[in-house]
């Protein structure tokens, strides 16, 4: 029976899957269900990494110039 998501079989490391184990015995759901939220996880920490890797570079280039500030910008 064909599934409406993708799928990816990944190999692991002994200690990453048992660590995996321990928690979805933990929260009562499955180690597909587990691995998916981390994977989220991860790639929400990366995209904040990257949008910080932007705004410093756009804060170097403003150095020196007059910005708004949080008021002005919501008047």
């Amino acid at each position: 029976m064909p599934t409406k998501n993708p799928r990816i079989n990944v190999a692991l490391e002994k200690p990453v899957y048992s660590t995996i184990e321990k928690l979805a015995h933990e929260r009562g759901l499955s180690l597909s269900m587990v691995t998916r939220d981390l994977i989220r996880e991860a790639l929400e920490i990366l995209e904040d990494t990257t949008l910080v890797q932007v705004a410093e570079k756009r804060e170097v280039s403003l150095a020196g110039r007059r910005t708004l500030s949080h008021d002005e910008v919501w008047e």
